[in-house]
């Protein structure tokens, strides 16, 4: 398991549970854990808080991770991270005193001096980790830290035996890995985490990539990590976006060079992925982070043949990486107990009851299969002939069809669990009132807000849904009515219609400049999105994410027009006023994507049936539809029953 940042690092008054979150992952057959960053000291710490393995007295707490991990039977890496200038606080160092794009503060440049000691604090860190129990340490190395600011040119600026050419800018990480490298011994594991692309303008070159892996590896590294980019780098590495194994060609030249173990990363989380890496000969072991936050059996599921069961990770970041980036405790899209397996450690309610869950979205389905864990007996009616409900629509927005994979995943564990499936059945009140059922649990989802203006019922204007399950025909001039996160979906579906499948990695490529010019594909549709509030569009978009969609949208030419009146619609198009200007904006197909009311009949109906009913998802609130918290109140509401 990769290192991820969870935001319990810098609180040893957690953790127990971070002991907990690391020994699930453990338990569920992950061979090596490598923890979160922790600091060598204060200055290189992520954010204010201490995050930093720096004192005796911290020995302790890390003694919890280390005694639940080994309790499980794996082994845990602890990574030392010194932050640099990515650091979020007043006091960020680095090897020259350049600001990083991603950062409001300018770091201050490090003299010799803090540098000698700076490579001390690794091994010290290093030491204490020994202490605790750790069976070796991961020098975060990449990613644009500390380490590959010393190393990079954009970065180092240096004219002292430190900075200049490549043999003296590597002298920085070269020295840690000797210094750390005294204190583990040769019992404990040494892994360094290598850039094996940088996708940075004045990072290391292939060449010199290969050139700082044999130095590190005659330097005592026992293995290699990989990361790739910078976080500053303007090249999605591991959102939804990137192909499956993405960068794994470059993983390859490094295991091409070294004699030591080489580790593949990124964008890998699929059983079939991880065997065709390894059967290919591109790395020798496999790390994947965020998947093991979907599904902690994710290794014991591949070994027992129960593959099409696991939880699949679909790289939507908003759980993680955005909790994380807003200073909150992480979690997981498709699993809210992530940093929270304390508290769901019971697997059974004690008092059995016959449950009753109406409808199979994701709010649905994550009820069915909670309440079926804790023992009740559960019956699922979903309406429609297929499980998913806006999630089958997700999937076919372009890079997302792991949504689709994870339907298909919770389909496969629905059916083998102790769960009565119902597709293609609509049920009412009083058939849930008289087959015995003691709670209903309604997840009914939603239903399009239709469009409220003179004209709504010309037949160019149509729904998103129909639009997503190609049951519309879009015509050359596009207009799109909403600009939440669907709309953005369906102009970028739109977009890509009769241009090549961004899943397929030549065409990621191209469109992204990796490994040439960035050339990115036009969209054969003139398409413009249209919103009534003022100000940018995408301001709620996910944080690490967003700012692709954007990308991708203003390289497909959409234009986007805010404060927009909306008047009527005509055989000449959409009539509108723009602050104080009426326009008329021609159009072939007007897509609706003006938001969502609840589809909660049912509740009401079930008023005075004297049945326990909960209602969860779109149901409960539609508002912008958020998976996240549907997701979680299934969870939540099964183990209240």
């Amino acid at each position: 398991m990769g290192s991820m940042h969870t935001g319990l690092e810098g609180d040893p008054n957690r953790f127990d549970e971070l002991a907990e979150f690391y020994a699930a992952r453990a338990k569920g057959g992950v061979g090596l854990i490598v923890t979160g960053g922790y600091a060598p000291n204060f200055a290189g710490r992520m954010k204010d808080k201490p995050c930093a393995f720096d004192a005796e007295e911290l020995v302790d707490a890390h003694k919890k991770i280390t005694t639940a991990v080994h309790r499980e039977g794996g082994k845990i890496l602890l990574q030392i991270l010194h932050a640099g200038r990515y650091g979020y606080h007043s006091s960020i160092v680095a090897p020259s005193a350049i600001k990083s794009p991603i950062n409001r503060d300018k770091p201050r440049e490090l003299s010799e001096e803090e540098i000698e000691h700076t490579v001390q604090d690794y091994a010290k860190t290093a030491r204490l980790a020994m202490e605790a129990g750790y069976d070796g340490v991961e020098v975060m190395g990449s990613e644009g830290y500390l380490i590959s600011q010393f190393l990079a040119p954009r970065t180092n600026h240096r004219t002292d035996a430190w900075g200049g050419v490549l043999e003296n800018r590597a002298r920085f990480p070269m020295e840690v890995v000797k210094s750390v490298k005294k204190e583990l011994g040769k019992s404990s594991i040494l892994s360094y985490r290598i850039s094996a692309t940088d996708l940075m303008d004045g990072g290391l070159e292939p060449e010199e990539i290969i050139w700082l892996a044999k130095e590190l590896e005659m330097s005592g590294v026992d293995c290699f990590g990989t990361g790739i980019g910078w976080h500053e780098s303007l090249v999605p590495t591991i959102a939804a976006v990137v192909p499956h194994a993405a960068f794994a060609d470059s993983i390859h030249q490094i295991k091409k060079a070294v004699s030591v173990p080489v580790i593949a990363s990124n964008r890998i989380n699929l059983p079939s992925t991880v065997e065709s890496l390894l059967v290919a000969g591109k790395a020798d072991l496999i790390s994947m982070a965020r998947p093991f936050l979907a599904d902690p059996d994710f290794v014991n599921k591949a070994l027992n043949g129960d593959a099409d069961k696991i939880s699949v990770c679909i790289g939507c970041n908003q759980a993680c990486l955005d909790h994380y980036f807003v200073n909150k405790t992480i979690s997981c899209l498709v699993n809210p107990k992530v940093m929270r397996e304390q508290v769901f450690a019971s697997s059974s309610t004690g008092i059995a009851r016959k449950v009753a869950v109406v409808g199979g979205g994701v709010a649905g389905v994550s009820a069915a299969l909670e309440a079926a864990r804790n023992g009740h007996e559960v019956t699922l009616f979903e309406a429609r002939d297929s499980l998913g409900g806006q999630f089958i629509l997700a999937a076919k927005v372009p890079g997302k069809s792991d949504y689709g994979r994870y339907i298909e995943a919770v389909g496969s564990q629905l059916r083998s669990g102790r769960i009565t499936l119902c597709l293609s059945q609509a049920v009412g009140a009083s058939d849930l009132a008289n087959n015995g059922f003691e709670a209903v649990i309604v997840a009914t989802g939603i239903a399009p807000r239709e469009l409220d203006i003179l004209g709504n019922d010309n037949p160019k204007v149509v729904g998103y849904e129909d639009v997503l399950n190609g049951n519309a025909e879009v015509g050359g001039k596009v207009l799109i009515i909403g600009a939440g996160g669907i709309g953005h979906d369906v102009a970028l579906f739109i977009s890509h219609m009769d241009s090549p499948d961004i899943s397929e990695l030549d065409a990621f490529e191209k469109q992204w400049g990796i490994g040439r010019e960035r050339d990115p594909q036009k969209s054969c549709r003139e398409i413009t999105m249209l919103k009534r509030s003022e100000g940018p569009f995408g301001k709620t978009l996910g944080k690490s994410t967003g700012w692709i969609l954007r990308q991708e949208l203003k390289d497909f030419s959409v234009d986007q027009i805010d404060g927009v009146t909306y008047r009527k619609i005509d055989e000449q198009g959409l009539h509108v006023e723009v602050g104080d200007e009426s326009k008329i904006l021609p159009a072939d197909t007007i897509v609706v994507c003006a938001g969502q009311e609840s589809e909660n009949s049912l509740v009401k109906e079930l008023e005075n049936t004297g049945l326990s009913v909960h209602v969860i998802g779109g149901a409960k609130f539609a508002g912008e539809l958020d998976a996240k918290r549907a997701i979680s109140e299934g969870v939540q509401i099964a183990n209240a029953l």
